[in-house]
């Protein structure tokens, strides 16, 4: 009689327990890409300050939060006023708010923004902002997956001056919150162009007089070398499996970073900011 007593109230403990668990507010974690609308979460100070100043990027909501420091609140209003397309008011919110709102383990930095995708550019408006110049550069990465190192990509174009990333559609991540946090602002204004086809992408670019330079450890020559100048693709390859065959057939010329046997290969950003460095040293 005891026990049954027992075992009653400890099933009476456990269902008050559930039924009281079961109003709590849901702290389901926000998930990484767009939502059915097409608008996605950003986060991180940079790149929320960078949207928040892009015109051309549409932001529904712009969140600080309340413990964060290095004068985030002050950055983001700054960034809204500053920008000539209209932006919602900085809201503050509490940082465990802003935890449930963006996916697990996200380093938002105290900032995080709603926003749609910016508008597409094409490989005809590349070519067309390429018009008059006799020294121009954009990277073309062929099969790079990881939206981490096409971010840190971005970030190394903007700082050498590129003119866009390309990126073949059906082999790239979509231009995600990581994304946009490893590229600290660069996804508002690198352009990534995405294309249907690369081979064909790079026949267009030398059609415009660009020569297609793809970058491979076995190449005989290191960039730095082979002396390139004038209009100039720089093709890199999966961190992987490097160039595929038909991508590096196309290619004008190959070339290498020179770096010495201690390591196979670099990071890919890691050598893309170094090829791009060595262009504009030259």
């Amino acid at each position: 009689m005891f026990a049954d007593t027992n075992i009653k109230m400890m099933l009476t403990a456990f269902m008050t327990k559930r039924k009281h668990l079961s109003k709590r507010p849901s702290t389901e974690r926000g998930k990484e890409g767009p939502r059915k609308d097409g608008a996605l979460w950003i986060y991180g100070i940079h790149a929320v300050t960078a949207a928040a100043a892009n015109p051309r990027r549409r932001c529904l909501r712009i969140i600080a939060s309340a413990q964060g420091g290095h004068g985030v609140e002050t950055r983001l209003a700054e960034a809204a006023e500053a920008c000539a397309t209209e932006r919602p008011a900085p809201e503050i919110r509490d940082r465990l708010e802003l935890d449930r709102i963006l996916p697990r383990d996200a380093v938002h930095q105290g900032a995080a923004a709603l926003v749609t995708p910016l508008p597409e550019t094409t490989l005809e408006d590349v070519l067309r902002n390429a018009e008059g110049q006799k020294n121009a550069v954009v990277v073309i990465l062929d099969q790079v997956v990881d939206p981490r190192n096409v971010g840190a990509v971005l970030r190394s174009a903007a700082a050498f001056g590129a003119l866009a990333v390309i990126v073949q559609d059906r082999h790239s991540p979509e231009a995600t919150a990581l994304m946009a946090k490893a590229a600290a602002g660069a996804m508002e204004t690198m352009p990534l162009v995405r294309v249907t086809n690369l081979a064909r992408a790079m026949s267009a670019l030398k059609h415009s007089e660009f020569w297609c330079i793809g970058m491979a450890p076995q190449a005989d020559k290191t960039i730095g070398e082979a002396g390139l100048g004038g209009r100039l693709a720089l093709v890199f390859g999966s961190e992987g499996s490097g160039l595929r065959r038909l991508t590096a057939e196309t290619c004008d010329l190959l070339v290498r970073v020179p770096i010495t046997s201690a390591v196979e290969s670099l990071n890919l950003s890691n050598a893309v900011a170094i090829a791009l460095y060595e262009l504009r040293r030259d």
